[in-house]
């Protein structure tokens, strides 16, 4: 339960809500045990004139009952007028009531869709703090089962448990006042079962507390293998493992299955438990109380009101289990959000400046990285200085640290041993939107969102820019005229991930994403694998009056001959094994060589 303490942040912002809702269930609650105490008192007149009867005293000082007497003796009431003044009293008190009931709900219910939204609010936040090895090692579906089912299962207990809880706690308050006020022996009798209630309730929701945080981590696997087969449904067909897969989620679902109806039987013993301490209570009532009203006839008003209070006490009671468990739930919710709101990012923006303008000299000095988890080596004891405006080649073959160059730049990674500057300045003092910002970084895995093609060209702006502009990043990137043959050419949805695109258009959509920042250093990270060699020459070529005085890094497995490098640099397990201009390494007949004759070769035929 201590997990929901973090919830009390939310009830202390929205605490105007919060108290005026715990007093209209007071009020409420205090409201509907006055017409037991009338009804008592309506009994004792009819009893009265019944055939022998006698008056039957109050047995002790009730503000109604005392109220409506006097006014019966002041303005002298009639029997039929007394009996009509009290069914109006209670009918009026069921209306007050009912409308109080409504602003508790409009007080409570309403705080707790508020906190839903800060929730969700706050865990979105928080993810997108997180650095990019916590996305490595956490799978999609988890994040989406936090974010969505679990924040759903809290709101549970903001809301409704929190409502009915108040609920059983006041009216039982109300109640027990009242009886022990009328009888207390009468009252220990009619109450002695609910201890073996209390005992019930406290080892089954044991029981639900264990099952539901296992039932949340099985339907977060659940999540993940949809996600996964929905974003990977192009590779299932392609493999004819559409069986294979379902046979897979129909095991997971099965699991599920298995464990939801278990956690249903135990909570589907909660309510004939609470029907049978309810019924025997009542049973108690009028059986003692019957006794009791042979030997004193002022007692038959009380049993009447014990009665009533017990019929009253029913649903609160009976509440207690559903109430319990989804507390329950919402703790093993709560615990689950707590996980990860409690992971705090590696690369942080803390004490860090913003510079007046960013050149684009960058030097790294004796950087290592090594991957956290597995271990793999991306750079080891490597040194590069790059000026100013200068067109940097990077090759390398599979797994070198090419991408790792990019991504340390970035700030994605954060160095094991080394340093990277910029300007002179250490990049983990640049402020980290600052130094992304100034950097136009086109990934090897384009994502492209579902959304129109202007507006994922568009995407990283902070200020407007015209379409002029856009037009002329998709022509610089070569995509226009595809865009333009497309149904509703710039506002043309791209389906999830792009996928209404070829993965060439969705490199040069994304290149365009990157032209119209105006960033300071632009990185190209194998950005043209999906392209034809025209097409790739005709980019190039665009590219110069984008690049131009601009420092660009140029990340691939191939050479580009349409284009001069001020350095070319060849990588070999983290470390530069060939460093020099295009003329420099063919003279020294090294890996560069090799590969540009390999290439050249291939070209021709």
């Amino acid at each position: 339960m201590k997990e929901l303490s973090a919830l009390n942040v939310f009830f202390w912002k929205y605490r105007f809500r919060f108290f005026t809702g715990i007093l209209l269930v007071i009020a409420t609650n205090y409201l509907a045990v006055l017409a037991p105490q009338i009804t008592g008192y309506v009994v004792g007149l009819v009893q009265a004139k019944l055939p022998g009867g006698k008056p039957v005293p109050s047995l002790h000082n009730e503000l109604i009952v005392d109220w409506i007497s006097t006014l019966s003796n002041n303005y002298n009431f009639s029997f039929a007028w007394l009996i009509t003044f009290c069914s109006v009293i209670i009918l009026v008190l069921a209306i007050v009531r009912s409308v109080f009931m409504f602003f508790m709900r409009q007080t409570i219910i309403v705080m707790s869709r508020h906190i839903e939204y800060d929730q969700k609010n706050q865990v979105y936040a928080h993810y997108q703090k997180l650095d990019t090895e916590f996305y490595k090692t956490h799978s999609t579906g988890d994040l989406m089962s936090r974010i969505t089912e679990d924040v759903s299962r809290v709101r549970m207990y903001t809301g409704p448990s929190l409502m009915y809880l108040i609920n059983l706690v006041s009216l039982i308050g109300f109640c027990l006042y009242n009886m022990f006020s009328k009888d207390i022996r009468l009252s220990l009798y009619v109450l002695a079962p609910l201890p073996i209630l209390a005992i019930t309730i406290y080892f089954v929701n044991s029981i639900i507390n264990k099952k539901s945080e296992e039932i949340q981590g099985q339907l977060s696997d659940l999540t993940t293998n949809a996600q996964e087969s929905y974003s990977g449904i192009r590779v299932i067909k392609s493999f004819v493992q559409e069986k294979a897969m379902l046979g897979f989620f129909k095991a997971n679902s099965e699991l599920y299955r298995k464990n939801a109806v278990s956690l249903s039987k135990v909570e589907a013993f909660y309510v004939p438990t609470m029907s049978l301490m309810i019924g025997l209570s009542t049973l108690l009532t009028i059986y003692l109380g019957g006794l009791q009203a042979l030997q004193d006839p002022r007692k038959v008003g009380t049993v009447i009101e014990f009665v009533i209070y017990i019929n009253m006490l029913t649903f609160p009671v009976s509440a207690i289990g559903w109430t319990a468990s989804m507390i329950q739930r919402a703790a093993a919710s709560q615990k689950r959000l707590n996980e990860f709101l409690s992971i705090q990012p590696i690369i942080t923006n803390n004490n860090t400046q913003t510079l007046a303008e960013i050149k684009g000299n960058i030097h790294f000095n004796k950087v290592d990285l090594v991957y956290p988890h597995s271990e793999v080596k991306g750079l080891s004891n490597f040194e590069l200085t790059i000026n100013a405006g200068q067109k940097v080649l990077i090759l390398g073959k599979t797994g070198s640290g090419k991408t790792s160059i990019a991504q340390l730049l970035a700030r994605m990674y954060e160095t094991n041993n080394g340093s990277i500057s910029i300007d002179g300045v250490n990049i983990n003092n640049i402020n980290i939107q600052q130094l992304r910002k100034e950097i136009g970084y086109v990934q090897q895995d384009v994502f492209l969102f579902s959304d129109s093609v202007e507006n994922n060209i568009r995407f990283g702006l902070t200020n407007l820019v015209g379409k002029d502009e856009i037009y002329k990043a998709a022509e610089a990137a070569h995509v226009l005229n595809e865009i333009n043959s497309l149904p509703n050419q710039f506002e043309t949805l791209v389906g999830e991930r792009g996928t209404t695109l070829s993965g060439g258009q969705k490199q040069r959509v994304a290149i365009a994403r990157s032209l119209i920042k105006n960033p300071s250093i632009y990185i190209f990270d194998d950005c043209l694998s999906a392209v034809d060699a025209n097409t790739e020459q005709t980019i190039l070529l665009n590219l110069q009056s984008y690049i131009q005085n601009k420092t660009a890094l140029f990340i691939t497995h191939r050479i580009f001959f349409s284009m001069h490098f001020d350095v070319i640099i060849y990588l070999e397990e983290g470390k530069i094994a060939e460093m020099g201009t295009h003329e420099s390494l063919l003279v020294k007949n090294g890996l560069y060589a090799e590969l540009y004759r390999a290439q050249q070769t291939k070209d021709t035929h």
